[in-house]
């Protein structure tokens, strides 16, 4: 019943969403994905962690680089698809290395695009 609420939650909060809220909560779901994926790796579940790695990269790459106007966006949608595939690319190699480091690198660069994200307003994307 808990996850039938959740996921009912998660659905009505995205057809509510505004498309400035909808980037921010695909950087949450990453960044979920990966905390998820290094505590199963410390834990030793290899097939878990590969689970919750597949899941931020299909956020990253189907959500966040998918997002992106490469008509609009100009140099700055090109440099963010270049490090969403860098992302990626890290992922895969945590999880094959079990490498928590390229783990906390690609959550500090998730947290840090996050939050230059929230400082956009929607007002100000308007406007760009």
């Amino acid at each position: 019943p808990a996850q039938s609420y959740q996921k009912v939650g998660l659905e009505v909060a995205v057809d509510t969403a505004s498309p400035h809220k909808l980037i921010v909560m695909l950087f949450d779901g990453a960044v979920a994905a990966i905390h998820i994926a290094k505590f199963e790796m410390e834990a030793g579940e290899i097939a878990k962690k590969g689970a919750s790695i597949s899941k931020a990269i299909d956020i990253i790459t189907n959500g966040l680089r998918a997002s992106l106007d490469m008509n609009e966006g100009g140099e700055l949608a090109e440099r963010l698809a270049a490090l969403y595939e860098y992302m990626a690319q890290r992922l895969l190699f945590a999880n094959l290395k079990n490498s928590t480091a390229a783990l906390d690198e690609v959550l500090e660069l998730l947290n840090s695009l996050r939050s230059a994200w929230e400082q956009i307003t929607p007002d100000q994307q308007a406007a760009a």
